[in-house]
């Protein structure tokens, strides 16, 4: 991987904006997969990706018109337009009531772009100098905007009730796994903005795409959109993330600690949960669901299993000797890990939750389901078949069908 790995030049940017960028900044490891491929000497999945879900044309318009942006505020305000217009595109073609020349599932696409937009901004040279933390802070407003936390407001509807869900990015991308799906970013793409009639009444829902970034949860990512969600008064929130072969878990507890495996930057994390600046930080060691998991179960939404995972950890002696049970966690124990583990997943369900509990808010139903895990095409050279398809759209329908029932 090289520096170099910047997709718009030559051949996305116009020739007169070359001199806009330095392809000599360095990428992060993220941005270095854009130049991937599945098989020597053939085409970079995520470009291939993006060009499939016809994003290709929105990326050009962008590195283009960031050359243009002169005044530091008008460049702000850019890239957070650009940001949520790329969202809203990739929400409207998930759930397009039209046929399509590629998967409306598929949630590769977003990601992909995402990463293209983000290399041009490391890698922009604006006419005024802009310092290393300003970049930073546009490659932030830019990357928000582009999950769903700039078009995080429900809708002022009487009697509808309101959940907010979370799913993530694609990961472990190394080598030929750059053409992983992630079926909890598929479904969190089929249900933003959407609004779904239940024997109980209309439910609203609201969704974002977080990071499989240590560094993004450390800039209180999960925060940012589940403090804003809090302050609307939802009636329940699910973070979802893929999580075990062939069945679905709703994850008793969450875990106050992170077990270190490595990012999609390759970085890891090891140690008790940060807090967030800004934003209500309960010290719970471990924090257990709300959601209705026996009426989840028995809803009988299908094809996959559902149940409950009662497992969790916690420290006998920290760093080096845990206890694994499924009952309850020992008080004044450290918690070593939730039913979903010690990654980003559980982390997910234990910010949203810590978030709960420091707004008092006990009447809203808030937890974790981890979907089943998504295989790949048969091929390995190939980026997509029937079969994969399929089981993403599945499980991504399955996930609607128990949102549904929370």
């Amino acid at each position: 991987m090289t520096a170099t790995a910047l997709v718009i030049a030559p051949g996305v940017a116009h020739a007169q904006d070359a001199s806009c960028y330095d392809t000599n900044v360095p990428l992060t490891v993220e941005e270095q997969r854009l130049d991937d491929t599945l098989v020597a000497g053939g085409p970079a999945v995520g470009p291939a990706l993006v060009k499939l879900a016809g994003f290709d044309g929105r990326v050009a318009d962008f590195t283009t018109n960031l050359c243009r942006q002169v005044v530091p505020k008008q460049a702000q305000q850019f890239v957070e337009r650009e940001g949520n217009a790329l969202w809203k595109a990739a929400v409207a073609r998930a759930q397009s009531t039209k046929p399509l020349a590629h998967d409306a599932y598929d949630d590769r696409p977003l990601y992909w772009a995402r990463l293209q937009l983000t290399t041009a901004l490391r890698q922009w040279k604006p006419r005024s100098p802009i310092s290393v933390n300003d970049r930073l802070k546009l490659i932030q407003k830019f990357d928000w905007a582009s999950r769903g936390l700039s078009d995080s407001a429900f809708p002022s509807k009487p009697g509808v009730r309101k959940i907010a869900v979370t799913g993530f990015d694609p990961f472990q991308l190394s080598g030929t796994n750059v053409r992983r799906a992630n079926p909890a970013g598929a479904a969190a793409l089929q249900l933003d903005g959407r609004e779904i009639t239940t024997p109980n009444g209309k439910v609203v829902l609201q969704a974002a795409v977080l990071p499989v970034l240590w560094g993004g949860f450390d800039e209180g990512v999960v925060e940012q959109f589940y403090g804003s969600a809090l302050q609307q008064k939802p009636d329940g929130f699910v973070t979802i993330s893929q999580g075990r072969p062939g069945r679905f878990d709703i994850e008793r507890w969450a875990a106050r600690w992170r077990g270190g495996f490595a990012d999609n930057n390759n970085v890891g994390s090891y140690g008790s949960v940060p807090n967030a600046a800004g934003w209500p930080q309960p010290t719970n060691e471990f924090i257990e669901t709300t959601l209705p998991f026996q009426k989840m179960i028995d809803a009988g939404t299908g094809p996959f299993t559902v149940q409950l995972n009662r497992n969790f950890c916690e420290w006998v002696v920290v760093g080096s000797q845990q206890s694994c049970r499924t009952d309850e966690p020992t008080p004044g124990r450290v918690a070593a890990s939730g039913g979903g583990g010690d990654y980003l997943s559980n982390e997910s369900m234990y910010r949203a939750n810590r978030l709960r509990i420091g707004y008092g808010a006990t009447n809203v139903l808030g937890g974790h389901l981890h979907t089943p895990v998504l295989g790949q095409p048969a091929d390995p050279a190939a980026l997509t078949d029937a079969a994969f398809e399929k089981q993403r759209r599945d499980i991504a329908d399955q996930v609607k069908a128990l949102v549904s029932v929370v």
